[in-house]
């Protein structure tokens, strides 16, 4: 597996500002209750977010880019979601409006 940017310079900026912005928020709540265990797994998460921004890598924009390449070559091979948009075009066109209704 290569680990190739998939994250624009913007996107990246974007991720590490919120990053350390949750970080340090939670650092400061971190202060005063340092054992609620959800505050550790918001910190974890916010330092992914950083790390994700310096890389200007992001695991799930990879598998969602993944998934999309996959549905399109299954797709194509059995043509299950092959829409024709030709029938839709003419009712909305008045071509063939008898089974068109309109409330308006």
């Amino acid at each position: 597996m290569k680990v190739r940017p998939n994250i624009s310079i913007i996107n990246a900026m974007i991720r590490i500002t919120a990053g350390f912005a949750t970080l340090a928020w939670i650092t400061s709540k971190m202060v005063r209750r340092p054992h609620r265990d959800s505050y550790k797994l918001v910190a974890l998460l916010a330092g992914m977010k950083i790390a994700e921004g310096i890389l200007r890598y992001c695991p799930l924009t990879a598998g969602f880019e993944r998934f999309q390449e996959y549905r399109n070559d299954h797709n194509s091979e059995n043509n299950h979601y092959n829409f024709d948009f030709d029938d839709f075009e003419a009712k909305a066109n008045g071509d063939g409006g008898a089974d068109s209704y309109n409330p308006s």
